[in-house]
């Protein structure tokens, strides 16, 4: 194993429990877009966190894939399902390379 997750998340929800004593407002309103992505109940649980982790892959982010990765497979996922999901966000990485690479491309054109 490369890291304990378990250790891991549980020091990182204790700070943010220290960050949200020294900035409650700012802590309150990622909690109420937190919150807000899944009031609809349009998607089960368990496609909501797959959504999720796709997207912490691809925002780079260990604190997100810890709490979803918990939350997915509480939710029901498969590591099958899981993997699926991480399939989507290698290749929406690797395409928004592509499609920034043509910008980039357009931006020296335009120099």
């Amino acid at each position: 194993m490369i890291q304990d997750w378990n250790a891991y998340r549980s020091a990182l929800v204790g700070r943010v429990g220290d960050l949200a004593k020294l900035s409650p407002d700012a802590i309150r309103g990622w909690q109420t877009l937190d919150g807000a992505a899944a009031t609809t109940g349009k998607l089960e649980p368990k496609t909501h966190e797959l959504i999720a982790l796709a997207v912490a892959v691809t925002t780079r982010c260990d604190g997100c894939i810890t709490v979803h990765a918990k939350a997915a497979l509480e939710a029901g996922a498969t590591r099958e399902e899981i993997a699926e999901a991480l399939s989507v966000a290698i290749a929406m990485n690797a395409g928004a390379a592509v499609v920034y690479s043509a910008r980039v491309l357009d931006a020296v054109d335009g120099l």
